[in-house]
């Protein structure tokens, strides 16, 4: 439930956003697969110059630093089996190559911007392993040429080799990083650095063979030790590197050098441990070096070299995905145009036939709909032109919305001369009407003279209460001429007392003798105000007397207030519930009346008298359980000087009281 909650509120609610959401789901998810091809490139292109940054720093020096140490050992082993001037010298020099391998490779620990841990968690112990081979190799120098020194040649091969093995566990750790498309694959290029290493194994071996003369047993198993690892290695590497790389190796493999290679390693695995002869040997010195150098050169082409040439931002790096990257970034450029474009206008036709639509609803169609209330005659095509039914679907909609408009004008049109027929009808009726009241008025005015004259006062009673529902028919008649619009032919010239008022008004219902009247404030109303606000007095004291217990009074007073008099009737009848109450204020107090409602037609009648007059007339509930109507007269309908004719106010309202009102009211 509280998903579905928070979901609802993140709903779009206009119809501008839900669109801006709808084209923008596609942009947004295209976005993100661009932006992952651009993250993917990015980080290509970081791997390529963080390997290019590896190789220089660090990959390169410790491959100078292996190939010096390599030949170091292969002199050390020399002058170890041969003491003499021209091995020391060449020693010597090859110390002086390894010490600026050496400080090369310090160099670049220092300056490498990488960190040793994320390369590999093995690294910064094996560079540690390898900072300790630099420190002790005075201590291994000294222990392989000293002259104090015993089994030099064995002890120092095997230091040697020691440290160049820490080199390539340090070079195997460091290929993490060499993963260019520019370089063969970085565990094919450490198994050719171990071929070129087993090589020089061999050449240090034998080179401490031939200053001896004697190639012992335990020199003998590693010279074949090695010779098995280097054809075992050799051959299935260099199937492996990539086609650019391969040529190097197999013109070595193939060249006159390697051939002389494998023949002395032949011989020299024939003849077995023991004296070595020139015979045996012959050829050795300079094919190995050749191809120690071959080996090199191929190595470096293949691994660093090739890293160091490999462009980072060259199709080798970039390749498909960089073309993903640019296309995508098309991609997404065009289709945020072609979005914004087409969400915009789609969003302004939306707009225009919104803004249409508020237009004919809040303007066009209430002016129309005045104009016919008020009688004037609308032209439904002038108001709504119809459209064709073409275009998309926001036209067709514009096209309904005119049909919709066209509709209501008509039905409005057609109920506007309905209640115009209807009105006229009502003039009719009441007209007729009063002609016969008035005529019946007149015979019962002359009846009733006869009857004061005769004195005969049963008649004269009966003659009151025939004289009450003419009376009260005539009321209905201009009740009538109300609901049509037309202002009855009644009315007051000079300024009647608000007491004589409320007895008039009592004085037109059935049960008179119900209502009490209280004295009332000693103010007179304006003449043009008199019929009306007797008018809509009776109506609703009878409402009172016609929705309540016959055993039950009728109140009728009046207050002065501030800005105007307040006249209340309030009944002891069954009341109203709250909605029937806000319907029948709806009905008092609303602009608009229904002439078709054919219930509480003497609501309708209030709400023209009081619009006429400016009264404000409300229903509200009685404290004693019935309803109470209340009915404020404004100032300026009000005259506090009271006519000199005016007769003292009295509680209860006789017959001869009641005929002096209706004969007042006849003139």
């Amino acid at each position: 439930m509280k998903l579905f909650r928070m979901t609802a509120r993140l709903r779009p609610r206009s119809v501008r956003a839900k669109i801006v959401a709808l084209l923008m789901l596609p942009i947004v998810s295209l976005m993100a697969l661009w932006s992952f091809a651009a993250v993917t490139t990015v980080a290509a292109i970081g791997d390529t110059e963080r390997a290019k940054d590896v190789n220089s720093e660090l990959l390169a020096p410790v491959a100078e630093f292996v190939t010096a140490l390599q030949a170091e050992r292969t002199a050390a082993m020399r002058y170890a089996a041969r003491r003499s001037e021209t091995g020391l010298d060449e020693l010597r020099a090859d110390q002086q190559s390894t010490d600026d391998a050496v400080k090369a490779l310090r160099e670049g620990l220092n300056s490498s911007s990488s960190d040793a841990a994320l390369i590999d968690t093995g690294l910064p112990d094996r560079l540690d392993t390898l900072e300790a081979d630099f420190s002790g190799l005075a201590t291994l120098r000294a222990e392989t040429t000293g002259s104090g020194a015993k089994d030099a040649v064995t002890t120092g091969y095997t230091k040697y080799s020691t440290v160049i093995d820490h080199a390539f566990a340090v070079t195997g750790a460091l290929t993490s990083e060499q993963g260019t498309d520019a370089t063969s694959e970085a565990r094919v290029v450490l198994e050719l650095s171990r071929v070129r290493d087993a090589v020089a194994r061999e050449q240090a071996l034998l080179a401490a063979a031939t200053a001896s003369g004697t190639l012992g047993k335990e020199q003998y198993a590693r010279f074949v030790g090695a010779v098995a690892t280097q054809r075992e290695l050799l051959k299935p590497a260099v199937a492996d590197l990539k086609d650019e790389h391969r040529p190097a190796y197999e013109v070595l493999l193939k060249s006159d050098s390697y051939t002389t290679l494998a023949e002395v390693e032949d011989r020299v695995t024939d003849a077995g441990p023991g004296p070595v002869s020139a015979a045996v040997i012959q050829g050795w010195g300079s094919s190995s070096e050749a191809v120690l150098k071959g080996l090199r050169e191929a190595e470096t082409d293949a691994g660093t070299g090739a890293a160091a040439k490999a462009d980072a931002f060259g199709w080798d790096t970039l390749g498909a995905s960089g073309v993903a990257v640019v296309l995508g970034l098309v991609g997404v450029l065009l289709s945020l145009l072609v979005s914004v474009g087409v969400g915009r206008g789609l969003i302004v036709e939306l707009l225009d036939l919104r803004n249409s639509a508020l237009e004919v609803a809040g303007r066009r169609l209430p002016q129309a709909m005045r104009r016919l209330h008020a009688g004037q005659g609308v032209d439904i095509d002038a108001e709504a032109p119809m459209r064709r039914l073409a275009g998309d679907e926001l036209a067709q909609v514009g096209t309904a919305l005119t049909a919709v408009q066209r509709a209501a004008l008509k039905a409005a049109s057609e109920r506007a001369e309905l209640l115009s027929g209807i009105s006229g009808v009502y003039v009719s009726l009441a007209r007729r009407s009063q002609v016969l009241l008035h005529r019946q008025l007149d015979l019962l005015s002359v009846m009733e003279r006869r009857q004061q004259e005769q004195q005969n006062h049963a008649e004269l009673y009966d003659l009151y209460r025939v004289d009450y529902l003419a009376t009260r028919m005539r009321r209905h008649s201009e009740s009538l001429l109300i609901l049509s619009g037309i202002a009855p032919g009644r009315g007051w010239r000079d300024p009647i007392a608000l007491s004589d008022i409320l007895r008039a008004a009592v004085a037109e219902i059935e049960d008179a003798t119900r209502v009490q009247i209280w004295a009332a404030p000693r103010v007179s109303l304006t003449g043009g105000s008199v019929a009306d606000v007797i008018h809509l007095l009776a109506e609703l004291v009878e409402n009172a007397a016609a929705f309540s217990p016959p055993s039950t009074k009728v109140e009728l007073r009046a207050a002065r207030l501030r800005d105007g008099i307040l006249v209340e009737v309030e009944d002891s009848g069954f009341g109203m519930n709250e909605e029937a109450m806000a319907d029948a204020n709806r009905k008092i107090q609303s602009e608009k009346v229904d002439l078709l409602d054919a219930k509480q037609i003497g609501l309708i009648v209030v709400n023209r008298l009081a619009g006429r007059q400016g009264l404000r007339v409300e229903l509200r509930q009685s404290t004693n359980g019935g309803v109470a109507a209340a009915v404020f007269i404004p100032e300026n309908l009000i005259r506090d000087d009271m006519p000199a004719h005016h007769e003292a106010s009295s509680d209860g309202l006789t017959p001869a009281t009641a005929s002096a009102l209706i004969q007042q009211r006849r003139q």
